[in-house]
């Protein structure tokens, strides 16, 4: 019964890390790069607009962070619950 117990907490921990990393990647990519454009687009970055700026490539570098930053949580995750290969 304890190893079940044990599988639900490693899913549901795995579930929280994943909902908050997607949200995360929505906010930059769909509400910085879509919806607050015209906002963003008043202030400068590396020369350009940053409504242009994290549209073309600021969403992509956090998706490649939060790539990196769920590999580490992850990890971490599958030593806590002795999971890990």
């Amino acid at each position: 019964m304890s190893s079940n117990n044990n599988h639900a907490d490693y899913w549901k921990a795995n579930l929280k890390l994943m909902g908050l990393l997607l949200s995360i990647w929505f906010i930059v990519s769909y509400v910085c790069g879509i919806l607050l454009v015209d906002q963003l687009n008043s202030i400068q970055f590396a020369g350009f607009k940053l409504g242009f700026w994290m549209a073309q490539q600021g969403s992509l570098y956090v998706f490649l962070i939060l790539i990196w930053v769920y590999v580490k949580r992850m990890n971490t995750l599958d030593k806590k619950f002795d999971v890990e290969e």
